[in-house]
């Protein structure tokens, strides 16, 4: 056994960091993920969000309810965006707009002075069952707090100032499994629809019988939509098993239309096989192939809602989540699986779904060209 040599250490060594140098998006990958992962983490995940906006509905328009609306929005956790009727509130909800409707029941301002506790309703989108704890709690204490100064005697009354009745919608006992299980639909189809298709060029490239196709009079959509196809059909028996995994294992509550489902779930499936197939036109193998779905699927688990509530976050980063098709998937399922949500109250999310996908479709075909010449 020859005796350890220092120059071909050296040499060898050398040799990797030319060829790391030469791998620039390996490279930028090993800087960028913790740079991302630390900005992400550091900035925009906060679970305990604020400034939720919030609409009024407003049967008795006295001083105490304009003063107890004053001391939410003082709170920090409520965002005031106006007084609508009942109908424009249950619209709110089911659009996702709002958080938080809440009701000043007629004759709110006679009861407080009668010493009676009036009735506040508190609706909440409790979707995400995480996103209006913290609210839910500051509005049980708001009431003394509010009132003191004005109804003397106050804080010796054996009830409480005002009847808090939260009314938690779409989720009333705040099962996590229901906000949970209809995200990892989009999830799942996020990683393996983006990984899948993502290899799938670098892999016939490493192969070799990526020039045998070049060779085929096929044109660049010809062989994008060809390719995307077949991954179409894995994706919707993905959501399948899910759907049945949810409904007959935990239960979730499916109010809306399966087919609506379905033609939802395809176009998000679209969207990510469009990307990928943009992901392995650009990269040189399958190694960046992955690194770059990894690079994409971070920012969308993070950003888009699943993990930690989407409102929580500063507004770079729900600028960057809106741009995410996730992040818009996790709402119209929630939609139509928890909410029953039909067809028009969908396009709102739908767009920026159909949007991202035809930019990406339309770089996917221009780098395909470039690598036919």
């Amino acid at each position: 056994m020859e005796a350890f040599s220092l120059s071909r250490w050296i040499g060898i060594l050398r040799k990797e960091f030319i060829q790391l140098k030469r791998d620039r998006l390996t490279f930028g990958m090993i800087v960028g993920i913790p740079i991302i992962q630390l900005m992400l983490f550091g900035f925009a995940i906060n679970s305990d969000p604020k400034h939720l906006p919030t609409a009024v509905v407003m049967a008795d328009p006295g001083p105490y309810a304009r003063a107890y609306v004053a001391a939410m929005a003082n709170s920090d956790y409520f965002r005031i965006v106006g007084q609508v009727d009942e109908k424009q509130a249950d619209e709110l909800l089911d659009r996702s707009q709002v958080q938080f409707v809440v009701t000043f029941a007629p004759g709110f301002h006679r009861d407080l002075l009668r010493g009676r506790s009036p009735t506040l309703l508190v609706e909440a989108d409790a979707t995400d069952p995480m996103a209006t704890g913290g609210a839910i709690s500051v509005l049980r204490s708001l009431g003394v707090e509010v009132f003191a100064a004005d109804l003397p005697g106050l804080q010796r009354r054996p009830t409480p100032p005002v009847d808090l009745r939260i009314h938690r919608r779409y989720n009333p006992e705040g099962i996590t499994a229901y906000n949970v299980v209809p995200g990892l639909l989009g999830v799942i189809l996020t990683m393996t629809m983006v990984l899948m298709t993502g290899l799938a060029m670098t892999r016939e490239r490493e192969r070799g019988t990526f020039e045998n196709l070049l060779a085929t009079p096929a044109t660049p959509l010809e062989v994008m939509t060809g390719k995307i196809v077949p991954y179409i059909l894995i994706g919707l028996l993905q959501v399948t098993l899910v759907l049945l995994a949810a409904r007959w294992l935990f239960d979730v509550p499916m109010h809306g239309s399966l087919p609506l489902l379905y033609a939802v779930v395809l176009l998000f499936i679209c969207a990510n096989l469009t990307l990928g197939i943009t992901f392995s036109s650009i990269a040189q193998n399958q190694l960046q192939a992955m690194q770059m779905t990894f690079f994409f699927f971070l920012p969308s688990m993070l950003l888009s809602g699943f993990m930690f509530p989407f409102r929580g976050m500063p507004e770079w980063a729900q600028v960057v989540g809106n741009i995410l098709p996730l992040t818009h998937f996790l709402l119209l399922v929630r939609g139509i699986l928890l909410k029953g949500n039909g067809i028009g109250m969908l396009w709102d999310q739908v767009w920026p779904i159909l949007a991202f996908m035809l930019v990406v479709l339309g770089v996917g075909l221009k780098t395909f060209r470039r690598t036919l010449d």
